[in-house]
């Protein structure tokens, strides 16, 4: 496992190491992520094992910009696009139908969660990478999110190849929820924004 400072060099070496399978933990907005290939059905066991995490948890996707939505979203409800529009790049993962290109393993049945981090050069590494990457946080699940590349090692040692170290995370707070396939749509957990900011975007 290496740790690298956040820079071309680190982006450029994590491009590889997920066109191979492997994973990689970078900063984001709100805490550290650890992400892999969103088609690589041996990468997404790989953060599953890493994570410990739960088989019937879905496995969230990051991506580059608004314009990707469509890649992997079946449609875009309109309570998705409204949140979008509002809150995007930001700390908001909305819920919404999947295309059935994604792999099942990344779970979620018939539905995917996706998130355009406020985070510029990770979107500009998300974009070389073909607009999406499957990305949690980076944590033993169960255990607090890392903050910080030091944090991210401790949890995962030679579990991942690279951790991409861009200091102290900057939101601290995971993002908020929403599954836009619900009609009303359902806040599913309240992170860095609120409730009433989420009603007040949908007019509610």
């Amino acid at each position: 496992m290496q740790i690298l400072p956040m820079g071309e060099q680190a982006w450029e070496l994590a491009r590889r190491i997920l066109a191979e399978g492997r994973l990689v933990v970078f900063p984001t907005d709100t805490v550290y992520g650890i992400a892999c290939d969103p088609y690589n059905v041996g990468a997404i066991a790989r953060v599953y094992e890493a994570k410990r995490r739960p088989a019937q948890k879905a496995l969230p996707l990051l991506l580059s910009g608004v314009h990707r939505i469509g890649d992997v979203a079946l449609s875009i409800p309109d309570c998705a696009r409204r949140l979008g529009e509002a809150f995007w790049p930001g700390a908001l993962t909305l819920v919404v139908p999947r295309k059935p290109t994604l792999p099942q393993a990344l779970s979620g049945g018939d539905t995917i969660a996706v998130r355009v981090p406020d985070h510029d050069q990770l979107r500009a590494f998300i974009e070389s990478f073909g607009g999406a990457v499957a990305a949690t946080s980076a944590n033993i699940s169960g255990q607090p999110d890392a903050l910080d590349a030091r944090q991210a090692a401790d949890y995962f040692g030679d579990s991942v190849d690279l951790i991409v170290d861009g200091g102290p995370a900057a939101g601290g707070v995971p993002s908020t929820v929403v599954n836009c396939t619900a009609d009303p749509p359902q806040i599913l957990r309240v992170g860095a924004l609120s409730e009433e900011q989420i009603r007040r975007a949908l007019g509610a």
